[in-house]
């Protein structure tokens, strides 16, 4: 796969992880996709908050928004854009230079290489070393799926609720007679 240079990345349903290369004297990211990979002159925790920020919400919003849903304090899975089932977990504390950011949607499993390394296996078959523990990367995984679970019940279950209010039988409305403008219908 060969690495294409571009200037701007948003995180998106393709975007597996990403992770942080030293190019130069400066910290860049490696972005893998299911079928390509780029380069960007942006740390990867600066393309998850622009992320956030396509989609709508600001990083410390969703920062806190999953704080406040389940509760986890550290390395804090984030919703980047739950609609289009785009959650990412961080391998190590996000302000530190390693962190990678790993998409939830694409993981198949984690398999330990020794104490201190990862084969993670993506749904597209392929596969790679990250160093990270296998219990690390286990627990993001289980964290952020605990995160997704919680935020789509809750989405589902307003759905389910518009979707009734929409289409309640006549008969369970006010049996008062309505006005429209100081007139009886």
């Amino acid at each position: 796969m060969k690495l294409k240079q571009i200037e701007e990345y948003e995180v998106n349903p393709f975007t597996m992880f990403i992770k942080p290369i030293v190019y130069g004297s400066k910290i860049y990211s490696e972005i893998f996709e299911v079928e390509d990979k780029f380069l960007s002159p942006f740390k990867p925790l600066d393309i998850i908050k622009n992320s956030c920020e396509y989609y709508g919400c600001d990083y410390e919003g969703r920062r806190n928004g999953t704080k406040q849903l389940v509760g986890y304090a550290h390395k804090i899975p984030i919703a980047i854009d739950p609609t289009n089932r785009i959650f990412f977990f961080p391998t190590t504390s996000p302000n530190r230079q390693e962190c990678i950011w790993i998409s939830h949607e694409h993981v198949k499993k984690p398999v330990p290489i020794n104490p201190q390394e990862t084969l993670i296996i993506f749904n597209n078959n392929q596969s790679f070393e990250l160093p990270v523990s296998c219990s690390s990367i286990t627990s993001q995984w289980e964290r952020t799926s605990h995160l997704r679970a919680k935020l789509m019940q809750r989405i589902e279950y307003n759905e389910r609720k518009s979707f009734y209010l929409l289409q309640r039988p006549k008969a369970l409305e006010a049996s008062e007679e309505s006005y429209q403008y100081g007139k009886r219908r």
